[in-house]
């Protein structure tokens, strides 16, 4: 202890002395290992390590909306959307697609009718959307488009005997990795819901991986966005704990899972029900402010001009739910690496503290 605080008072003189504080604070620099320091530089600079990623939560932008995924595609920001059957506005009958411009909050025309539960991914200059024929279903399609327009269907992959709900798809150096949320058979499943996972070098043939690579059979772990970096595949999923969270666990063999020390990623709060949207009309706002919230569910992201763009859904997680958005100053790598980040002390270059 007497050493940790000759340290934290070395660091505080240091800082006094050539002017540092959190405005110059640069590459790393420092290491620890006992009370007496060694200079070896005429000058000092700082760093703050990362630790947990900071999410700032910026409120509700629509309501009785769930699945999303927000993309860049052509260097704009699209929001994908699964419109259900009781979203107030659908008048179609059916559930359906879409994307919403991000900027303009303009719609693209509606595809994928009557499909449910779809996640978008942009691969060089096309967009695919994943989605089942059924809630619980056996079948998984693709939809592809090279402007936001036009689609074409294909089948990806046909599960006899299995229950499917989300899907996402990343792309893990020279292969594409779909995650894919079973609730059935039991003997793969286990306590629903559960990630699985198939595999393609081309996105057109889809093999399932095997029964090994799953996470987690032991209790409710609800896949939703997956994330590839490095080496290490990103699972942010939904945690039934003190109502339903979201969570984020790393493998690099989609077998062995490392948990984050941060988790939770996201957690029900007030400030999910700030509004965010100018749209949102007064029965709406009633409604945000008179709903009960035990969940933050369904996250997903992406990276656009140095920040990440953030879409999760929150509300009582049986029925009503509101499509909320967030940011986090930073890159995806930032973002991703810091869920797995211990290290949040102050490090000083060319020093070094030594017995």
């Amino acid at each position: 202890m007497k050493k940790l605080f000759a340290g934290v008072i070395v660091i505080a003189v240091i800082m006094a002395v050539y002017g540092l504080d959190s405005t110059n604070i640069h590459p790393v620099l420092f290491e620890w290992s006992g009370a007496n320091i060694l200079v070896s530089t005429s000058k000092l600079t700082l760093q703050k390590m990362p630790g947990r990623p900071v999410i700032k939560k910026l409120g509700t932008i629509d309501c009785d909306l769930v699945e999303m995924t927000p993309v860049v595609f052509k260097n704009r920001v699209y929001r994908y959307e699964y419109v259900r059957k009781r979203y107030k506005p659908n008048l179609t009958g059916d559930s359906y697609s879409r994307f919403i411009d991000h900027e303009s909050g303009e719609s693209t025309p509606a595809f994928a009718e009557g499909y449910h539960l779809g996640s978008a991914f942009v691969d060089g200059d096309s967009v695919y959307v994943t989605a089942v024929d059924i809630w619980d279903g056996e079948h998984i399609v693709m939809f592809v488009s090279a402007d936001l327009q036009n689609w074409q269907s294909r089948p990806m992959l046909h599960l006899p005997g299995f229950g499917i709900f989300n899907t996402s798809l990343c792309k893990a150096d020279n292969r594409y990795i779909l995650m894919y949320e079973i609730g059935k058979p039991p003997e793969d499943a286990g306590k629903r819901f559960t990630a699985r996972f198939a595999s393609s070098e081309d996105l057109v043939n889809w093999k399932p991986m095997p029964k090994e690579c799953t996470y987690s059979k032991d209790r409710y772990t609800a896949p939703h966005a997956l994330k590839y970096l490095d080496g290490y595949f990103y699972n942010f999923y939904l945690e039934a704990f003190e109502g339903y969270e979201m969570r984020v666990v790393r493998s690099t063999d989609l077998i062995n899972w490392e948990a984050s020390p941060f988790n939770p990623v996201l957690k029900a709060s007030e400030e999910d029900k700030k509004i965010a949207s100018s749209k949102l009309t007064s029965i709406q706002r009633t409604a945000i402010a008179e709903a009960r919230n035990i969940n933050n569910s369904d996250i997903d992201f992406c990276e656009y001009n140095g920040r990440l763009i953030i879409n999760y859904s929150w509300g009582n997680q049986h029925g009503t739910e509101f499509l909320a958005e967030a940011v986090f100053e930073g890159s995806l790598e930032e973002f991703l690496k810091g869920f797995f980040s211990n290290q949040s002390s102050l490090l000083l270059k060319n020093c070094k503290l030594s017995p």
